[in-house]
């Protein structure tokens, strides 16, 4: 049976990187941003804003999944950040809700608990939130979101607490943190694939052999199995870059650059 995957945001980066690796001769993917797409093979194309009600719950119309990754993907001003990522969040999830779909998975952040401290690495799932900036309250009310549609609706939400996914690290801190595309194929694919899943909280990264700050305990008991590594890029990273400084601020929280003073409110408003 053919099975239709709506992707917000499907024109960014992680959009970009998921559209081949969620291709499947069972899938359609229908792509959705507001920038304009050409459709490939097996994928349908959608212009729309995720705070239209009207037009999401049309492009949610016979979708078994939605991978709601549309929103603000930086620090940004409060109301910018309310209403693209927490309005719109709400939006993607009441049009699933209308249009009777089963699944969704939301593309949160590290930063909804960026300032878990490094004595408290690994930064465990469900962690209580602990938001670096407006962008990391945003992914907090998101998961809030979530989790009222599994408790009240029934439906299997999965807030993916997203690190650094690039196509390679490029910084001493992303050796720890980093997903690689190919991980992030995979991560998202068990989140499709996995039975029952109900409401989780989990975190995407990569095994790092230099990592070990986000536990991938629950992403692992949905059937994710990270197989790249940082470490072939650290020798590289390290001679440009040289060895973390305990004292660094950057390193002393999950949520690195984003805790630093230059983010506080008075900078972005």
């Amino acid at each position: 049976m053919m099975a239709t995957v709506l992707i917000t945001g499907a024109a960014g980066r992680i959009g970009g990187m998921l559209r081949p690796r969620l291709a499947a001769p069972d899938r359609v993917l229908r792509l959705l941003d507001l920038t304009a797409l050409a459709a490939g093979p097996g994928e349908e194309v959608v212009q729309a804003d995720i705070t239209d009600m009207a037009a999401m719950t049309t492009a949610c119309a016979e979708v078994s999944a939605v991978i709601h990754l549309a929103g603000i993907s930086n620090e940004a001003p409060w109301e910018h950040v309310a209403a693209a990522n927490i309005h719109g969040t709400y939006v993607v999830l009441e049009a699933a809700r209308r249009a009777g779909v089963g699944r969704v998975i939301f593309a949160s952040s590290g930063h909804a608990v960026g300032f878990i401290p490094r004595a408290a690495f690994p930064a465990a799932d469900y962690a209580f939130p602990a938001p670096d900036t407006y962008y990391g309250v945003s992914k907090v009310a998101g998961e809030a979101l979530a989790s009222l549609y599994h408790h009240r609706y029934g439906m299997d939400v999965i807030c993916v607490r997203i690190l650094t996914c690039a196509d390679r690290p490029r910084t001493v801190r992303a050796l720890a943190t980093w997903l690689s595309p190919d991980d992030a194929g995979r991560l998202f694919e068990a989140c499709l694939t996995a039975s029952e899943p109900g409401f989780r909280v989990i975190y995407g990264v990569s095994r790092n052999a230099s990592g070990g700050w986000a536990s991938l305990a629950e992403a692992s008991s949905l059937g994710y199995q990270p197989r790249d590594d940082s470490e072939p890029f650290a020798a590289e990273v390290l001679a440009e870059q040289g060895q973390p400084d305990p004292g660094d601020p950057v390193h002393a929280f999950l949520g690195g650059e984003f805790c630093l003073p230059s983010l506080d409110a008075s900078e972005v408003t």
